[in-house]
């Protein structure tokens, strides 16, 4: 299980993909331990959502700190090098839809709708074919720009979402406690969705994810994210990932700074070393108090750093590459987790499956180098075995001559 989750966040898998590729690849089944090839599938893909859910945070961290650790044993990265950090935050979108007001209406209309049908009360209406339609006129009139036509549209889709949920408060009251209980769950989210307006805070923006929140982080091509803000710590010469943690709420970026530092001097408490330096963005400004004794480095700071800590500054922008390749490479650009619980054990797996991406191209950098010091001294012996077979063929010939002289 713990190779499958290793493989499924290295490649970029799903659950389901990495099971199948799994019987199909033998490299995955020699890093999992077998020594035989075995043609049929390791597990059922729910199983490892289970073992996932057994691991919790502090199970994924140990996964982690393992792929730490053997980067430190296989000689590939230098334990002092842990002393300087790079910290960044990004976001960690959510698998939702974009959403749009038209669109959050709709989709808490069915839902109660379906809830209440299940549960056997009997509707007065329920709004099916004129959600529909409001649906698809509020597209069309958002595309077109006209929204005077759009604002009746809405309207006209808080009005029938909130007939619907008190029709069901009336005669819900006669059902079970546990049916009771569970509709309720959704009767508050969809009041919340009925209620909020365009300038509110802590706006509900999915049905099915509340947790899911409006972060952002002044892209020109996606002014906002929906997710969840993850700060990423690696290590300032080599790009190891030494750290990943989740922080809802939004809070800002100095904020969350002692967080992460704690958490990578707890991967690093077996190699030995702490991390002493931390190397940030001007987002992280004024908390140097917060983290002491660790060194904030920053730009803003620049006319009173040293020549060597203006060359370690150069390297801050490091990590951005890094994010990069988490989000496109390790799966981090959508989480597909349930709940916050789920935010936080993607972000460690990611950070997971990136470093045994860092530990492949190490093994690669370090065979690499072991066969051309192999092929060099092949060479330095064929070229001594040359040289002597040059020096003794001239001093055969040589002897040769002499014993043809003294012969005549």
């Amino acid at each position: 299980m713990v190779a499958l989750l290793y493989l499924k966040h290295a490649y970029g898998e799903s659950d389901e993909s990495v099971v199948e590729r799994w019987a199909q690849d033998v490299y995955f089944q020699f890093f999992s331990g077998n020594e035989y090839f075995e043609a049929c599938v390791p597990c059922d893909a729910t199983q490892i959502g289970r073992f996932r859910r057994v691991l919790g945070e502090a199970g994924v961290e140990q996964l982690l700190k393992t792929t730490i650790e053997a980067a430190v044993g296989m000689k590939a990265i230098k334990p002092a090098e842990f002393e300087r950090v790079i910290v960044d935050t990004t976001v960690q979108e959510k698998a939702i839809a974009h959403p749009t007001d038209s669109r959050l209406l709709e989709v808490a209309r069915e839902k109660i709708a379906r809830l209440a049908q299940r549960a056997g009360i009997k509707l007065k209406l329920t709004y099916q074919r004129e959600g529909k339609t409001l649906r698809r006129r509020a597209a069309g009139y958002a595309h077109a720009k006209q929204f005077k036509r759009l604002k009746r549209v809405l309207r006209r889709q808080r009005t029938i979402l909130g007939a619907l949920l008190r029709d069901v408060r009336r005669k819900m009251v006669e059902l079970p406690q546990h049916v009771h209980n569970g509709l309720n769950v959704w009767l508050e989210r969809a009041e919340r969705i009925r209620t909020q307006q365009r300038n509110d805070k802590n706006k509900l923006y999915a049905l099915y994810a509340p947790e899911a929140e409006c972060i952002g982080k002044g892209k020109a091509r996606r002014p906002y994210e929906f997710g969840v803000k993850v700060s990423l710590a690696v290590t300032h010469k080599q790009g190891l990932m030494v750290g990943a943690r989740s922080f809802p709420g939004n809070p800002y970026d100095g904020h969350l700074l002692a967080a992460q530092l704690e958490q990578t001097a707890t991967l690093l408490q077996d190699i030995g070393v702490k991390p002493v330096t931390a190397i940030v963005d001007l987002g992280f400004r004024g908390v140097d108090h917060e983290v002491a004794p660790v060194q904030v480095i920053h730009r803003g700071k620049h006319k009173t750093l040293t020549d060597t800590q203006r060359r370690w500054l150069k390297r801050r922008q490091a990590i951005e590459p890094a994010i990069g390749h988490t989000k496109h490479d390790n799966g981090m650009d959508r989480c597909w987790l349930k709940g916050s619980e789920g935010d936080a054990l993607h972000a460690v797996l990611c950070a997971a499956g990136f470093n045994i991406r860092w530990l492949l191209r190490a093994i690669a950098r370090l065979g690499l180098a072991a066969v051309f010091l192999c092929l060099r001294c092949m060479a330095a012996q064929a070229w001594l075995a040359r040289r002597h077979f040059t020096t003794a063929s001239a001093a055969s010939t040589a002897l040769d001559h002499q014993l043809a002289v003294a012969v005549r």
